[in-house]
């Protein structure tokens, strides 16, 4: 992957998650994929999700919660060595602003194998 690729890949990441798309997003995982995230163990009751149906459940129940929600990409970072794609952005939900990103491992397709969501503080000033 190239770094206007990985640029691309990230630019298309949140135009599916600001449309809501969950079927879009999840079209670049594998079935048995395995996430991450701190904000799951709220909203599922565990931090570790196995696989593309657990992770739709995970993603509908959080979105349900959600009134407005809106992802700017700052840079995606790609690791050829590791085959890592890093999403940092902007994460506008509701009144709450913080600075996230996604650590995606992918396989020799493309698609996402493992992934972790990684969050900054929240905040309601501009994030700089």
């Amino acid at each position: 992957m190239t770094h206007d690729e990985a640029r691309a890949r990230g630019a298309e990441w949140a135009r599916a998650w600001n449309a809501r798309d969950i079927e879009a997003v999840l079209a670049h995982f594998v079935d048995d994929v395995t996430f991450l995230s701190p904000v799951a163990a709220d909203v599922v009751g565990t931090p570790e999700l196995r696989g593309k149906a657990a992770l739709r459940a995970y993603w509908e129940r959080a979105l349900s919660g959600i009134q407005r929600l809106h992802f700017t990409v700052e840079r995606a970072l790609w690791d050829p060595e590791a085959q890592e794609l890093v999403v940092l952005y902007l994460a506008e939900l509701d009144d709450r602003r913080m600075r996230a990103c996604e650590r995606m491992k992918l396989d020799a397709e493309g698609r996402v194998t493992f992934a972790e969501a990684l969050y900054g503080a929240r905040s309601l000033a501009p994030v700089p």
